[in-house]
């Protein structure tokens, strides 16, 4: 049997991004004037703290990692774009507005169809760097003289099978 070839087309990848097409494709409809067409809705679940994801701190300390939400009857602004879409939803009543990559999205589901889409969890977005702070560089060590060449002595012990 041969062994498996490197895919270096990242084939894997590039089927998750088209699927993601299909995610912003729905986004699209669903922002149109008429809505979301017959029963359809969304459960959308994305990483809160993927690359790009904008939520408000209180939602963030709710849901640290990872959040669904619904869209059916009652979401607002819904703009979806080329790389990812940002939609208002109320929270406890209060109206809080949500910014979400298309690469953030681990699941899309539409249960009047039974149409689930999973992908591979995104990338951590990186920890805000820490504050640059002034490091006195450290003090030159006094020089050694080198140590006197000389025969080096090896020990057969350690290649000796046991």
């Amino acid at each position: 049997m041969a062994d498996k070839s490197p895919d270096e087309m990242n084939y894997e990848a590039l089927a998750q991004e088209a699927l993601r097409g299909v995610i912003r494709a729905a986004l699209k409809r669903a922002a149109q004037p008429a809505g979301i067409p017959g029963e359809h809705h969304f459960y959308i679940t994305f990483r809160t703290r993927g690359a790009g994801v904008t939520v408000p701190p209180d939602l963030l300390a709710k849901y640290p990692e990872e959040m669904t939400i619904v869209l059916q009857h009652q979401f607002w602004d819904l703009k979806p774009e080329e790389g990812g879409f940002s939609v208002v939803l109320k929270f406890g009543g209060a109206p809080k507005k949500l910014v979400v990559p298309y690469p953030a999205v681990t699941r899309f589901y539409d249960p009047h169809v039974q149409f689930l889409l999973q992908f591979d969890p995104p990338q951590e977005a990186p920890a805000p760097a820490p504050a640059l702070a002034v490091v006195e560089p450290p003090a030159p060590e006094p020089e050694r003289e080198p140590a006197p060449e000389g025969p080096k002595i090896v020990s057969l012990d350690q290649f000796r099978k046991k």
